[in-house]
């Protein structure tokens, strides 16, 4: 067996959904006060499509990718200019108007 290949040396990503029973809250309405959803185990996520429940250890891990891939997508989203389109052209200074103001052909 070569370096780098054998089972074990990459952890599978596991795609995961809200529970249905408790909507992703952790928690159930009792008659009187909130209890622990057991569809889950409190956690608020299931296996998507097999809705099995994960152990702790590893609904960690597949937390901490799921929150690895949304800090990712935040930071893409950030980089990437908040104004588009026409409006862009009236917020950003051109220097193209008297004394190298903006222009904006109005």
């Amino acid at each position: 067996m070569q370096k780098g290949q054998g089972i074990g040396f990459k952890r599978q990503r596991i795609e995961l959904e809200p529970c249905p029973t408790c909507k992703g809250k952790a928690v159930v309405q009792g008659i009187s006060y909130e209890l622990i959803c057991t569809d889950c185990n409190g956690s608020g996520w299931v296996v998507s499509g097999s809705r099995l429940v994960l152990s702790s250890d590893e609904l960690v891990t597949q937390l901490s990718f799921k929150l690895q891939q949304a800090q990712f997508e935040i930071e893409l989203l950030q980089q990437g200019s908040l104004i588009s389109g026409p409006a862009e052209c009236y917020q950003q200074n051109n220097r193209r108007g008297a004394g190298g103001s903006n222009y904006t052909g109005d």
